[in-house]
């Protein structure tokens, strides 16, 4: 059987962040998407940002589609839902969806807003030596 991306129906995650000229800020956001390809190989996985580096959203979004993908999570990499996420966001995805009529795009809340995040920031916070 091929793998899923020869196929054209793989599942792709674009870890959306916001961008800083300084290569070193995106280390975090690179380990995230090592992360997923180590624990689930058969995702396609990008990050894409909003400024200031590349790629952005819809080069991201376009690398996944070219691979195969044909379902995109967006996942917002914000530790809240600000202007960025509530506003900038949505256009660009809907802008992705005009591009793409073939994906299905979820778009998933910014990753500070899950319970999940803000209990393992507050633990980081109690004892910064566990982990």
């Amino acid at each position: 059987m091929a793998p899923a991306e020869q196929m054209g129906d793989s599942k792709g995650i674009i870890l959306f962040a916001h961008g800083s000229r300084d290569p070193l800020w995106r280390a975090p956001i690179e380990a995230v998407r090592a992360h997923i390809e180590h624990a689930q190989p058969e995702t396609l996985v990008r990050c894409a940002y909003l400024e200031l580096c590349a790629p952005d959203l819809s080069q991201a979004a376009r690398s996944l589609h070219e691979a195969g993908a044909r379902q995109l999570t967006i996942v917002p990499m914000f530790l809240g839902t600000g202007r960025h996420a509530r506003e900038d966001l949505p256009r660009l995805v809907a802008a992705l969806r005009e591009q793409h009529p073939d994906l299905q795009i979820a778009l998933q809340q910014a990753v500070g807003e899950d319970p999940r995040m803000t209990a393992l920031m507050a633990q980081i916070a109690v004892d910064p030596t566990t982990g």
